[in-house]
Parts: structure tokens; sequence; C-alpha cells
């Protein structure tokens, strides 16, 4: 799945692709207007490119993308979860008013700025080991 096409409208400042099988291989074009992006329910972990490509962004929705830790479709995510993916998104776009369907705060601002690179959710890699 591509979005190259969008190269033509660099004046864009809206894009809702929700629902669009949209996984990690997903790059955006330089979109310098666009302030509102909504990625739902796509197979994406983070496009950390976003920062470049989407100086205006302020409003990012990515619920139902695995970038996304939701108690409601995965029983092992909590709501710290889904704090450490907030502050980690914000650390990367600090310009975002709105991550997903909440306001961001002014402490949630300070926390992802002094915290934020730390709070990357990594799957741990399972290696099976012989001891043979």
């Amino acid at each position: 799945r591509s979005l190259t096409g969008l190269k033509a409208f660099s004046q864009l400042e809206e894009l809702i692709v929700d629902n669009n099988l949209l996984g990690n291989d997903l790059r955006l074009p330089g979109l310098p207007q666009l302030h509102t992006l909504t990625l739902n329910k796509n197979r994406i972990s983070f496009q950390p490119h976003l920062q470049e490509v989407t100086p205006a962004l302020e409003y990012l929705s990515l619920l139902g993308n695995e970038a996304c830790p939701n108690q409601l479709v995965s029983l092992d995510k909590d709501e710290d979860d889904y704090q450490r993916y907030r502050y980690f998104v914000l650390h990367k776009l600090k310009n975002l008013k709105f991550l997903d369907s909440r306001r961001v705060t002014a402490r949630e601002q300070l926390e992802a700025e002094a915290r934020g690179s730390f709070m990357k959710v990594v799957k741990p890699k399972f290696e099976q080991v012989c001891f043979c």
C-alpha cells in the first residue's frame, strides 16, 4: 500500500486513511500544511519519519494499530502501557495538541520531554535456547 500520490497535494491539511491495511512500510511524502492525520485501524507500529514530513501536525490518531496499546483489544495492555505510548509519541511529535481521542496536557508534554525517549514499547525477542 502506498500514499506516494499525495506528493501532488502539498497544501493538504487533513488526511484520513483509516482501515486501509497500511503497514510499517508506509512513507508519507512531505506535507508541510498537514495538521490532522488519522491512521486508525491499520497495521502500524510507529512512523518515526512523521516529524520530518508533517511539521504542522497537531492532531494524530493511531487507534487500533499495534503502535497504540489498547486494553479493550489486547488483555495484556493497560492504562500504563497507553500512557507510555503517549509519552513516546509526544516526545517525537512535540507540536501535537491531540493524540488519539484525548487532548495533550501540559503535564504530559513535560513528562514526554523528560522521559519520552525511554518510553518506546519494544516487544521482547524470544530465542530458542538449546541446553545440549
